[in-house]
Order: C-alpha cells, then sequence, then structure tokens
C-alpha cells in the first residue's frame, strides 16, 4: 500500500473542520498512516 511510504507514526496533527468533507477524509489519511489526531470543529463530532 502507497501508505507504507507516508509513514507518521506517533507524530501529531490537528485537523480543523474533521466532522465532514475534506478534513474527514483528511483525518482518516492520516490516522491510517499512524498519526494521531486533534480534531476541532465548531459542533461535536
Amino acid at each position: 500500500m502507497i501508505l507504507n511510504a507516508f509513514d507518521l507514526h506517533d507524530k501529531v496533527a490537528i485537523v480543523t473542520g474533521c466532522n465532514t468533507g475534506l478534513g474527514q477524509g483528511m483525518a482518516v489519511g492520516l490516522a491510517q498512516a499512524g498519526c494521531h489526531i486533534v480534531g476541532v470543529n465548531r459542533s461535536d463530532a
């Protein structure tokens, strides 16, 4: 899988707008690469 070349194990990412759409896709992709996610939203996730 291509994510093996994109290893973010034990890194932290702050993702805004991760409830839906592009922000959610980015959060999922980063999490699959091993990143810890801090989600910042206007409403509850």
